[in-house]
């Protein structure tokens, strides 16, 4: 038995033993290492060699925000809507009537995204290999958190548009994942990004103007757009949220595989919900590595602790580690120099590794 942060008797659905065992390992399955998306710089054969060099389990179709509309989460969706698209406003993005600029630009830039990892899948000598590949969206909370109506509204606020946007979201994602399965002829892992789900729930998003007041979504309601987008996919699913507190304890209620989060937005308050995630079954992707420098640099063991410690002091095994926790940085790479985000990523890599390999035998000082 283990016992949650309260002190609570809990059935140990985590431990190595207890795990089912299949001839291929998932793609999505502790002990391994995954970046969350964004990268630095505008080069993308660069980006897409870099990512396939550093993380050897679970690579990534690499995002460069850095190279402006159409490029960054939201406006990479342009590329993906099936029978909608958006165009820009001063203050981001909004749907718009018929293709333009935006989705053109949002559809190049993507299209010369996966030529470029295509080439770099065949170069590192990934194809056939059995190697899997993680791809990212924004998922249909956030999206239509972020999105304006033509008339100047969020998306959120109109039941009619959520529905819309959430069902094309979700049919052009699924292309997506479908052609990238065939171009590499990997095996896929799905990742959703939801940093707006928090502010979604608790009515914290803001308008586009002081007057427009955005109510919160009731949670069934939430869970139901989500759950929808999740089902239609075949391909597993994280979802992953930098959100202030990450909205943990209604994750835990999804269809999703696996949650990932940065561990440095967690408290007290959150472990009985991290517990019960993985009472549920699902896989953590904890997010570790530091998205800038510290002032003193740190070793794999430094970044590893903080897992450790959160492992131990739910009460599940340290073999947990090994199946059930991907490492990933906090969050993503695009702000930060190239120098620290190749740096981040090895130190990732090595986390992950001792994870898998040997967790029992990781120590650390008295706290």
């Amino acid at each position: 038995m283990h016992h949650n942060a309260r002190g609570t008797e809990i059935d140990p659905v985590s431990d190595a033993e207890d795990q089912p065992v299949t001839d291929a390992p998932s793609p999505l399955r502790g002990g391994i290492a995954t970046g969350v998306g964004s990268w630095p710089g505008t080069d993308a054969r660069e980006a897409a060699t870099t990512i396939l060099g550093e993380l050897p389990d679970l690579p990534h179709l690499v995002e460069l925000p850095g190279r402006g509309v159409g490029a960054d989460m939201i406006g990479r969706m342009s590329a993906l809507l099936v029978d909608m698209r958006f165009d820009t406003t001063t203050r981001g993005y909004r749907l718009a009537p018929r293709p333009g600029a935006v989705s053109r630009r949002a559809r190049d830039l993507l299209r010369g995204d996966l030529d470029a990892l295509e080439e770099a899948w065949e170069t590192t000598g990934s194809a056939g290999s059995g190697r899997p590949i993680k791809v990212q969206a924004a998922g249909p909370l956030t999206l239509a958190a972020q999105v304006e109506l033509p008339s100047g509204h969020l998306a959120i606020t109109d039941p009619g548009a959520l529905r819309d946007l959430s069902e094309s979201l979700a049919e052009g994602v699924a292309n997506h994942v479908a052609e990238v399965r065939r171009r590499l002829g990997a095996d896929i892992v799905l990742q959703l990004d939801e940093p707006s789900l928090t502010a979604v729930l608790d009515g914290s998003l803001r308008g586009v103007s002081l007057l427009d007041s955005v109510p919160a979504i009731p949670e069934p309601e939430a869970l139901a757009i989500l759950d929808a987008m999740i089902a239609s996919q075949s391909a597993p699913v994280l979802v992953h949220s930098c959100a202030e507190p990450p909205a943990l304890a209604f994750l835990r209620g999804s269809a999703a595989a696996a949650i990932g989060f940065d561990v440095a937005t967690i408290g007290t308050r959150d472990l009985d919900s991290i517990g019960e995630l993985l009472d549920s079954g699902k896989q953590l992707a904890l997010g570790l590595t530091p998205t800038t420098a510290p002032a003193t640099p740190p070793t794999w063991r430094d970044i590893a602790e903080p897992g450790v410690r959160l492992i131990d002091r739910l009460g599940f095994s340290r073999p947990t580690l090994a199946t059930r926790i991907l490492v990933t940085p906090a969050c993503g790479l695009a702000p930060t120099p190239l120098a620290w985000s190749r740096k981040a990523l090895t130190l990732t890599t090595e986390v992950a590794r001792a994870y898998a390999e040997d967790p029992d035998s990781l120590t650390f000082e008295p706290a």
